[in-house]
């Protein structure tokens, strides 16, 4: 596949008033727009995609801290990605470049391999499926060990969700999660999971919708209240009450909230970043809720971005 740009492939998806844009680096949603309004913080298609906006967080999501950890008695030391706080950040998957497996006017399947390599020595394959109906964009992806041995593995998308003017400060959040996990403040390594009840930790405590105002959020959520269908649904409106939601599955028992804090003015706090992940951040180390894939075995986790009006 030849290169158009910077940031990939340029693949562009219509229907029930959604356009999408979807950038092959990363299967990146580079931009969602419901009737001409964002719905998330898009990026520029020259340009290098910048903070993983709408990136795939493959073979797992968040932070190994350190970069190391233990997998079938054998010690394997990753590649610093975030060397500010010295930690592998988001996986591998996130550059690259995803191939076109199919492609319509409301669906796009992007395929791609992460090859066995020092820190992580298994081969995994992932197929991207985007899909646009009146309920939204729906993402699904798949993960096969493609692999001799088993492999451990997780799984997130990285979109900054935009309500509508103004900026995180100014919109109100509903995010019905009862636990949370707390992280030392320099560099976010976690610490325990604790109830957002908790006379030190109320703040963090949005099942009942209110304004984010100034509050810094950079931290993984689990004990989610579910509907019928054990769905969870995280909305972020503005004062007028339309906005956008994400909705998940049970595949996915937690999610990380970010108010995306910069010291650019431009793009401090200009989305929320609203990241469901099969397991918590250093899941490579604590074990909690991680995927092992065995040889020829696959797993699928999916969500869906929708507009609130």
């Amino acid at each position: 596949m030849s290169l158009t740009s910077l940031s990939g492939t340029q693949l562009v998806l219509e229907a029930h008033g959604y356009t999408a844009s979807i950038a092959s680096i990363g299967a990146s949603v580079r931009s969602l727009q419901y009737l001409g309004r964002n719905l998330i913080v898009p990026f520029d298609a020259e340009e290098v995609r910048p903070f993983f906006r709408g990136a795939i967080l493959a073979p797992w999501p968040n932070r190994v801290v350190d970069g190391r950890y233990t997998f079938g008695g054998v010690e394997q030391q990753l590649s610093i990605t975030e060397p500010l706080r010295g930690h592998a950040l988001h996986g591998l998957a996130s550059w690259l470049n995803f191939a076109v497996v199919r492609q319509a006017t409301d669906r796009l399947v992007l395929a791609a391999t992460v090859e066995a390599q020092p820190g992580y020595p298994h081969r995994v394959t992932l197929e991207v499926d985007f899909a646009l109906d009146a309920g939204g964009l729906r993402t699904a992806v798949t993960a096969v060990n493609a692999g001799p041995n088993a492999a451990p593995y997780g799984v997130a998308p990285h979109p900054y969700l935009v309500a509508g003017e103004g900026h995180v400060d100014d919109w109100t959040l509903h995010l019905p999660a009862r636990r949370i996990l707390t992280v030392t403040p320099d560099r976010l390594v976690p610490i325990r999971i604790r109830d957002v009840n908790a006379e030190d930790l109320v703040a963090f405590d949005f099942r009942t919708p209110r304004t984010i105002k100034d509050m810094f959020i950079d931290h993984a959520f689990t004990g989610f209240d579910r509907d019928a269908d054990g769905q969870v649904t995280v909305r972020v409106t503005t004062i007028a009450g339309s906005g956008v939601e994400l909705s998940w599955g049970r595949e996915c028992p937690w999610v990380q909230v970010h108010t995306a804090d910069q010291p650019e003015p431009s793009i401090d706090r200009i989305g929320l970043a609203v990241e469901p992940m099969t397991c918590p951040p250093d899941a490579f180390n604590s074990g909690t809720n991680l995927n092992v894939l065995e040889p020829g075995r696959s797993t699928r986790a999916s969500w869906t971005i929708r507009a609130v009006d």
